[in-house]
């Protein structure tokens, strides 16, 4: 395997610049650049040099052999002064060391999977972590990447092949007098087993966390929406303007309150009818939108909206502003500010309780589904009464826990995975 190298911290300049060297080629490496190899896991002050002798830099050098390393690989770690010429001439240097290659995305994190220094969960967590915005994203996220689902689907599968062992000493010794029938508790285990299962799935998902909870404004044109919407996020996103139709497309902002990660949706004034062929493609665009979202904001005639919106009572700072709703939940004005803390206020409150609580494993799309395979699996278990039937059943559950944690996993979930990191992760 090719021996791989990349800036590992953040771009220059800064402060310090860390240059990573992964592969069987670090330990030569590293004793061309700096002279020697110091003692693993201490850091030695060493004048870096290129291969005709001009010096690069003066830093740090670590060693950190394999599989004693993040990698499980031999692996070198440079500590530079972070400006752009000294990066890119260590960086020169090493692209001239005979079998040295830049790394590509997520390639150091994929070796550590594929050498058994993180499981294919704890790496989904890593890639989470590294995009954390947000306090909740970064606890949900550093708990995945510190193996908190990895240990569960562990204990699950240990369940099963517990389970499985039970049945498969009916199946191959039902004749000998020392081995009976399966214990009045096998069928329990296994509805136990899937209670845990459905609880899992019953978690907020981690897609919520990514993409954060999503919040639409809507109602009919000049409803007041995209002045709202511009408040909410703090930004002039959105054009204003006394016109009916303005607003033609749908407009999304993530923004951060209270801790907690948001969407918030601007679009199209919601009407039967629209003479304007662009227009309406915004309106069949906004009404997807409503449909998609977590939480309605609805601007428009008081039980009109979609069912569960917040009925919201804007432009109330207008002169001769006529109420149009008897008891919205708010009534704001986004030009004087009135009674709009409020509103955030409401809005954090009703996101975090839809948002994985402290501790609490929030699954991926991914994860869900191959907890869902072996949901169904289990079920199937439960219900048959053939026991080649349900040793198989149990086999298909196990089969999903390996794929969830990389035990079996195919190379385009791989790509897709890693190829989320960044060149030196």
């Amino acid at each position: 395997m090719d021996t791989i190298f990349a800036l590992s911290s953040g771009a220059p300049p800064a402060g310090i610049a860390v240059v990573r060297v992964s592969g069987a080629r670090a330990g030569p490496v590293l004793r061309r650049l700096a002279g020697s190899v110091p003692p693993p896991r201490r850091a030695r002050r060493a004048s870096l040099h290129d291969a005709e002798g001009t010096l690069l830099d003066v830093g740090l050098v670590l060693w950190f052999p394999g599989p004693g390393s993040v990698t499980g690989e031999d692996l070198a770690e440079f500590h530079l002064h972070g400006g752009r010429a000294v990066v890119a001439a260590v960086e020169r240097a090493l692209a001239g060391e005979p079998g040295l290659r830049r790394a590509e995305p997520g390639e150091f994190t994929r070796r550590a999977f594929v050498n058994g220094r993180i499981d294919l969960a704890e790496a989904e967590g890593l890639a989470d972590l590294l995009a954390a915005e947000t306090e909740i994203q970064r606890q949900a996220a550093i708990g995945l990447a510190g193996g908190s689902l990895s240990r569960r689907v562990d204990g699950w599968r240990d369940r099963l092949l517990g389970l499985a062992a039970q049945l498969e000493a009916v199946l191959d010794f039902d004749d000998e007098d020392d081995v009976g029938g399966l214990s009045a508790r096998f069928r329990h285990e296994i509805a136990a087993l899937d209670e845990e299962l459905e609880a899992a799935l019953a978690a907020p998902a981690a897609e919520l966390l990514r993409e954060g909870y999503r919040v639409a404004l809507a109602g009919p044109p000049n409803a007041g929406k995209s002045t709202l919407f511009n408040v909410l996020v703090d930004s002039e996103a959105a054009i204003t303007s006394p016109q009916a139709g303005t607003t033609r497309d749908v407009l999304t902002r993530p923004v951060a309150m209270g801790g907690i990660p948001f969407t918030f949706v601007d679009m199209a004034g919601l009407r039967d009818e629209s003479g304007d062929a662009v227009e309406a493609i915004g309106i069949e665009r906004a009404a997807a939108e409503v449909t998609r979202a977590d939480l309605v904001l609805w601007l428009g005639g008081e039980g009109e909206g979609p069912p569960a919106a917040w009925e919201i009572e804007a432009q109330c700072d207008r002169e001769g502003h006529r109420a149009i709703k008897r008891a919205p939940r708010h009534r704001v004005s986004a030009l004087t500010g009135e009674n709009i803390d409020e509103l955030k206020h409401a809005l954090v409150a009703e996101a975090s309780a839809a948002m994985p609580r402290p501790g609490e494993t929030a699954l991926g799309r991914r994860q869900r589904d191959l907890l869902g395979q072996a949901r169904d699996a289990l079920g199937e278990a439960r219900e048959e009464a053939d026991p080649l039937l349900t040793a198989e059943a149990l086999r298909q559950a196990r089969l999903a826990f390996d794929r969830l944690v990389g035990r079996a996993s195919t190379e385009d979930v791989l790509d897709t995975l890693f190829g989320r990191f960044c060149i030196g992760k």
